[in-house]
């Protein structure tokens, strides 16, 4: 069998053909399958094609939309291959050394093209369009101006981590001296907008802490994603000086980082301590509410009445009625809460009840403030023993008070450093000896035998601490952002931070925890796109045979987020 080429070296027939192929007519009738179309890749061709026979129209796609130059570049392709008029079956052969050829000018044409043509795409066309700008978010405007419109916006937190787990851990029942997990610390649609003038309408969905623990002691893994915030919101004022609301919200007490902002945030995570309900009288910290907010001269402000939910509906089993003081399980009473701020420079933003990690040098703020949440009888106990009253319900309340100082601005605008900074003190008093451990996304499932005998707590395991309790707390974080040059225009930029949380709860016989982090951000496209490497090291506790509280070893935590938000 003999095989024909075209000329860019592609089989494209064979011989053996029938004898239709002999002095048949120019439009190729009777010819086989194989040759209908027979040089696929030139169809389209350019103007010099034009005179070929009828079937050769469209036989050249890929010239198609061509430079002129390729006009008659091949001419046998003019009138494409007459040898099919009568041609003998030796004329289907193409001379080896004369196709090597004709691919070697092929190529150093297609070059010099390519080259003229880099070096005319350099000279700037003055009827050229500008170059679109990106749009900053996925915004539909409602009125021309833009002042009342409806936005979505889409986040998500990927965690590779490797953990030193504490003593007696287990997954699975198996012995697991550290981990390695895969997870998605959040991911969140937001949707919200300003309808009218004075009517703001906010939406969160989303799910956290989703790994390959996830619910792996208590169910479905597929139950994870839910409404975060659904919330109403009327200006009362001229611009932000009064503003309700009401709904499911994250409107809090206490901190700023009791609402933040966690697409903004500096460090790898917000100090979750400071969402001092999360998970246990609310949802992700975020309560039933009506709220008022604004902005008075250099104060900002928010008070909050909460509608707090029955710990029995957290979805986790509550704690032992006991000596100690845990959430209470009968009654119900409401939460009151209140947060203000004194702003020295710039106000921040306004438009939800979140508050910001770091603006990136792009505002100029420092502020000191304060909160406070207070809830009667929302823990319980039993009566100590030895009073006329012993093992019966003895209600405590909730007071929780915080002091607070904030800084991030600019250091050099034509450098684009900037600074940001943070300390807060937090006396949070939860009734006689509370105690809570917590893990985030926690990689791990139970303990063994022999640990959970002398274990603080039951969910001791995995990378979990004693995070929330009756004490004092003391955290600060401080980070840098280093000038755009280190990394070129185009390269992002980085930013190192640091973080310590020093704690001193009753339970623990008041040892010191003291829980330290640093870490390293890459913006790659502001809070957009970012990458976050992150060390923590942090202390373990048990109980010796005669149940006084000792320290364990310390143990260390590595981990690399990825950030995506639009």
């Amino acid at each position: 069998m003999v095989i024909r080429f075209d000329p860019l070296g592609e089989v494209i027939a064979h011989t053996g053909m029938t004898p239709a192929h002999a002095g048949m007519t120019p439009a190729h009738a009777g010819m086989t399958p194989a040759h209908a179309g027979m040089i696929p890749a030139h169809a389209g061709t350019i103007p010099a094609h034009s005179g070929m026979t009828p079937a050769h129209a469209g036989m050249i796609p890929a010239h198609a939309g061509t430079i002129p130059a390729h006009a008659g570049m091949i001419p046998a392709n003019a009138g494409t291959i007459p040898a099919h008029a009568g041609m003998k079956s030796s004329s289907l052969f193409i001379n080896k050394n004369n196709l090597l050829t004709k691919m070697k000018k092929l190529i150093i044409s297609l070059g010099l093209l390519f080259s003229f043509g880099t070096v005319f795409s350099q000279v700037k066309d003055p009827s050229a369009p500008t170059p679109v700008k990106d749009k900053d978010a996925l915004k539909f405007n409602i009125s021309e101006d833009g002042t009342r419109y409806f936005q979505a916006t889409f986040l998500n937190q990927t965690w590779l981590r490797w953990d030193q787990s504490n003593p007696g851990t287990t997954v699975m029942g198996k012995p697991a001296d550290n981990t390695f997990d895969i997870g998605l610390r959040r991911t969140r649609i937001q949707l919200f907008g300003q309808i009218t003038p004075r009517v703001f309408l906010y939406f969160q969905f989303g799910q956290n802490n989703f790994n390959y623990a996830f619910n792996a002691n208590n169910g479905n893994r597929k139950l994870a994603a839910f409404f975060h915030d659904a919330v109403c919101e009327y200006r009362l004022s001229k611009h932000n000086e009064l503003k309700v609301g009401g709904g499911l919200t994250i409107a809090n007490g206490l901190s700023r980082f009791s609402q933040p902002s966690i697409g903004t945030i500096m460090t790898l995570d917000v100090p979750v301590f400071i969402q001092a309900t999360v998970d246990q009288t609310d949802e992700f910290s975020r309560k039933l509410s009506l709220y008022a907010r604004g902005q008075i001269w250099k104060i900002d402000y928010r008070f909050v009445l909460s509608d707090p939910f029955p710990i029995t509906s957290s979805g986790i089993t509550p704690a032992k009625f006991g000596a100690n003081s845990t959430f209470a399980q009968l009654g119900h009473n409401k939460q009151y809460q209140a947060y203000l701020t004194y702003n020295f420079f710039e106000m921040e933003g306004h438009t939800t009840p979140y508050m910001t990690g770091t603006y990136l040098g792009n505002k100029k703020v420092w502020n000191i403030g304060g909160g406070a949440i207070f809830q009667n009888n929302a823990m319980w106990q039993k009566q100590p023993a030895g009073t006329s009253a012993a093992d019966t319900i003895k209600y405590n309340q909730m007071l929780l008070l915080c002091a607070e100082t904030y800084l991030d601005m600019p250091i050099k605008k034509d450098r684009g450093d900037a600074i940001s900074a943070y300390f807060g003190y937090f006396n949070t008093n939860y009734g006689h000896n509370y105690l809570r451990y917590n893990g985030i996304m926690n990689p791990a499932t139970g303990l063994n035998t022999d640990a959970a005998k002398t274990a603080i707590a039951s969910n001791a395991y995995g990378n979990a601490l004693p995070m929330f309790g009756t004490g004092q707390v003391v955290y600060s974080q401080v980070g840098y952002l280093m000038p755009k040059k280190w990394l070129g225009d185009n390269g992002g930029q980085l930013m190192p931070y640091a973080t310590w949380t020093y704690a001193c709860y009753d339970r623990l016989a008041k040892l010191p925890i003291n829980t330290y982090a640093i870490g390293l951000n890459w913006f790659i496209k502001g809070h957009k796109a970012k990458m976050t490497l992150d060390y923590q090291n942090r202390p373990t506790y048990s109980s010796d045979s005669g149940g006084n509280i000792i320290f364990g070893p310390r143990k260390s935590c590595l981990t690399l987020q990825y950030q995506i938000f639009i």
